[in-house]
């Protein structure tokens, strides 16, 4: 699932590059302390994801999408 952001809206043009650095620097703490909890379940799903698109009878291929 890809979430479709409109990230002008969020962070209108023309903020300092203080702004800038501290919006960014806040967004990395929260997705670094988002993976950190939620770490085995992200991995759980992600090689969940890879298992469901492999062919068991080929691994090396991937399946059809639909």
């Amino acid at each position: 699932m890809i979430i479709d952001i409109d990230i002008e809206t969020l962070f209108p043009e023309g903020i300092s590059d203080e702004a800038a650095s501290t919006i960014s620097t806040v967004l990395y703490e929260v997705a670094r302390q988002w993976e950190s909890t939620h770490y085995y379940q992200l991995k759980r799903f992600h090689h969940q994801q890879q298992l469901d698109s492999c062919d068991p009878l080929q691994p090396w291929r991937k399946k059809n999408p639909g």
